[in-house]
């Protein structure tokens, strides 16, 4: 790891919150692209999925889905059950930022992207969550990050079938929105 994105570690866990907020903007950006350090930071930041911080969850998921494609040994694989809970957290805040991200994993090859998609369909149906118009919003724009990244045509026909089992019309045309 180069010492500049150590750095960004180092600043992530300090105290000043605005440094915590610009490191982590960093190191997202960071991650869209494979990066060859992923295995020096991913123990830790799947440590930080169950720890009492709720900014640390959230970090800990966005970060670790943004590192999927830097992942040759398929490591998420079995590390993401850790992180899909982080999609239903107590704090809703933390929920829909780590499911605002979870369709990264997606993007690390066909068996990642499976593995998203089932999740996401199975949660659109049973959100279980008192915002669950909030939740299904962010799986089909998550859906539509993923088909916009792959091009995958079952991703983009999970989606629109899945917006057409919505019986609120208001917002199945607020979902349908999201593929114009």
């Amino acid at each position: 790891m180069d010492k500049e994105t150590k750095g960004q570690f180092d600043r992530l866990e300090g105290e000043d919150r605005e440094l915590q907020m610009e490191a982590f903007s960093q190191l997202t950006a960071t991650v869209d692209e494979p990066v060859d350090w992923a295995y020096e930071v991913w123990d830790e930041l799947l440590s930080w999925l169950t720890d009492s911080d709720n900014h640390r969850r959230s970090r800990g998921a966005q970060l670790l889905a943004g590192l999927a494609k830097s992942d040759p040994e398929n490591r998420i694989t079995a590390d993401f059950p850790a992180l899909w809970a982080v999609t239903s957290d107590d704090k809703f805040v933390t929920l829909r930022h780590s499911l605002q991200s979870i369709w990264k994993v997606g993007l690390a090859g066909d068996k990642q992207r499976e593995l998203v998609m089932n999740n996401l369909t199975e949660r659109f149906h049973n959100p279980a969550h008192k915002h669950a118009t909030l939740i299904r919003f962010d799986i089909i724009s998550g859906m539509k990050e993923l088909y916009d990244a792959t091009g995958d045509e079952s991703v983009r026909d999970t989606a629109l079938s899945l917006i057409d089992t919505e019986k609120d019309e208001k917002y199945r045309k607020k979902y349908a929105k999201v593929w114009k």
